[in-house]
């Protein structure tokens, strides 16, 4: 089966539509999302998609590039194995979150071999940034879980800007904020258009509460506890009382905040994928960085796009 999807692969890969061709930046175009370009992303999101088979106890992390997702992955391993580890033996302190919660399209389906994931306990803790139009039916049809973490805008651009350049190859210049602004203004960015993909998570949290839990990541930053509260309730990890009054919750809010995760050996001088450096995935994290970054120009643009793009959906943004 492998060989055959390897096979399709190969065929459709030079048939789509690209932008940015042949520099660090390339993304081509798939279900009407831009993925990133290469054989490799590619290959990990069509595998993913016809090949992965879903168990009702799994539990997903989803989300838009540089949205949160290293931090909702260090949360969520915690509260799920709150049991199995302390703050002074969790595996956090020698691995980054990315390995300990692995993208299953972006990481594991990447390779010429299809993973064998039947081994792996339950609960079994994936992430992906694959839009939720373009899941598989094996997960909306099974009663695995899925926690989905979205960021405003500003903040978005304005991360994502700075961590793709420092992904840059020594012979592509890099884009300039105002180069990168104006393709996500026009909906073109990894795994974007990024509108697409946090009303299609929100919709189906608001259709399908049980499934999909959509959590913002300014509310995370406001007051963790309740967040981690209701992500540990959705997963069937309710904390009890007595683990409440014994602060077990500020226990892992602490141990996995942005500052303690930067601060780890692992993750000043490890890789990921032995490629991407652990330092690259924690740089300000603050809400509203974004927009002071941005010309006045700019924040009105995405201002007036995104009341357009959100109007009557009940999504709403805090910006500081």
């Amino acid at each position: 089966m492998a060989q055959d999807l390897n096979q399709q692969i190969e065929e459709l890969y030079p048939t789509l539509p690209k932008i940015l061709e042949g520099t660090t930046f390339e993304l081509s175009l798939y279900q009407g999302f831009w993925c990133p370009t290469g054989m490799s992303p590619i290959r990990g999101v069509i595998s993913f998609q016809k090949c992965f088979e879903a168990q009702d106890t799994d539990i997903l992390v989803a989300s838009n590039p540089k949205t949160g997702t290293t931090w909702l992955k260090a949360l969520s391993f915690s509260i799920v194995n709150r049991t199995s580890y302390t703050p002074s033996n969790t595996p956090l302190l020698t691995s980054n979150p990315h390995d300990l919660v692995p993208f299953l399209d972006f990481h594991l389906f990447t390779q010429n071999q299809l993973p064998d994931l039947s081994g792996i306990p339950s609960p079994r803790l994936f992430a992906m940034h694959t839009p939720y139009a373009a899941l598989s039916d094996s997960i909306k049809d099974s009663n695995c879980r899925i926690i989905y973490v979205c960021r405003n805008p500003f903040d978005t651009v304005v991360s994502l800007c700075h961590f793709s350049n420092a992904f840059t190859h020594k012979h592509d210049a890099q884009l300039s904020m105002e180069e990168f602004f104006e393709l996500f203004f026009k909906g073109i960015s990894p795994f974007g258009p990024y509108w697409d993909h946090v009303l299609g998570y929100w919709k189906a949290s608001l259709e399908r509460p049980d499934k999909v839990l959509f959590i913002k990541y300014e509310d995370m930053k406001e007051d963790i506890v309740p967040c981690l509260k209701r992500i540990a309730e959705f997963t069937g990890y309710p904390f009890s009382e007595e683990e409440e009054r014994n602060g077990a919750i500020e226990e892992i809010a602490k141990l996995c905040s942005l500052g303690t995760l930067k601060d780890l050996e692992v993750n000043k001088s490890g890789t990921y994928l032995s490629k991407h450096p652990n330092k690259a995935f924690f740089r300000n994290g603050e809400v509203g960085n974004g927009v002071s970054l941005l010309s006045p120009a700019m924040k009105l643009k995405l201002q007036t796009v995104m009341e357009e793009k959100l109007q009557g959906s009940g999504l709403s943004f805090k910006l500081s």
